[in-house]
């Protein structure tokens, strides 16, 4: 049964659960994406597993951690180690394509690649962020990975402030031409959509749009164009999902709000 109410920020978390799976090994990061990861673990794939770049590897999240050095990442997990081992396992390759990286960024272009440095000029920047903090790292070696993005004309641009973090570079195998790994954002979820990223041309489409947004009102909400012959109304959150969301996941509300 669908839910009739819900917050797009529910919706966001929602979207991002559904697109991991059981099997699924998930690198999560502060506030959403762990929320997502947590709802994923206790709706759809409760058997995968999620680790963080603090080193606790495949975590319970019996209750939800306020940032990744929250001592609760380590409850029930099979491995508690540091940086080393986390980046060790997001980078073997032993795992295949079941790694699933879940990012943020303050920018992003039509091939999925990210900035998370800064606005303006590097040198002489109006607005300065934290910087790759293992971004890079992430996209260049996961082969999946999901952004969680504002749709905004800001945050959608035609060419970034700076690249912090890989995608599809100039798209047409631009990527693995410059040496790395097929890989890097393939899932963009923002507050009206879910876009995702071609495999062949390697620029973004969109996929769904939720109820009560038209592929009109996302368009205009970018600097860029995107095909949107595909594109299909999201199914909202059922009920199920929103009670577990809710009662289970982050029932203090620490990300909900």
């Amino acid at each position: 049964m669908q839910a009739q109410d819900y917050s797009l920020k529910e919706m966001m978390a929602i979207m991002a659960a559904r697109e991991i799976k059981n099997g699924d090994i998930v690198f999560a990061g502060t506030g959403i994406s762990m929320l997502a990861a947590a709802a994923a673990k206790n709706i759809n794939a409760p058997e995968c597993v999620i680790f963080f770049e603090t080193g606790a590897i495949d975590s319970a999240i019996e209750e939800l951690p306020l940032s990744v050095g929250d001592p609760r990442v380590m409850y029930g997990s099979a491995s508690n180690a540091g940086l080393l081992e986390a980046f060790a396992t997001m980078q073997n390759r032993i795992t295949g394509d079941k790694v699933i990286a879940i990012l943020g960024a303050a920018q992003i272009d039509r091939y999925g690649n990210l900035n998370t440095t800064a606005i303006g000029d590097y040198h002489q920047p109006d607005i300065r962020f934290s910087g790759s903090g293992g971004g890079c790292d992430v996209a260049s070696f996961v082969p999946r990975c999901i952004a969680f993005m504002q749709h905004e004309k800001r945050k959608f641009v035609e060419k970034l402030d700076y690249l912090t973090s890989p995608g599809q570079l100039q798209g047409g195998g631009s990527r693995e031409a410059a040496g790395l790994r097929p890989g890097g954002v393939n899932v963009v979820i923002t507050n009206m959509a879910v876009m995702r990223i071609d495999s062949e041309s390697g620029e973004m489409y969109l996929d769904r749009y939720y109820p009560g947004v038209t592929p009109e009102i996302i368009l205009d909400n970018m600097q860029f164009s995107v095909d949107v012959s595909k594109a299909k109304q999201a199914k909202p959150p059922t009920e199920t999902e929103l009670t577990t969301l809710r009662q289970k996941c982050d029932p203090q509300r620490l990300i909900l709000g």
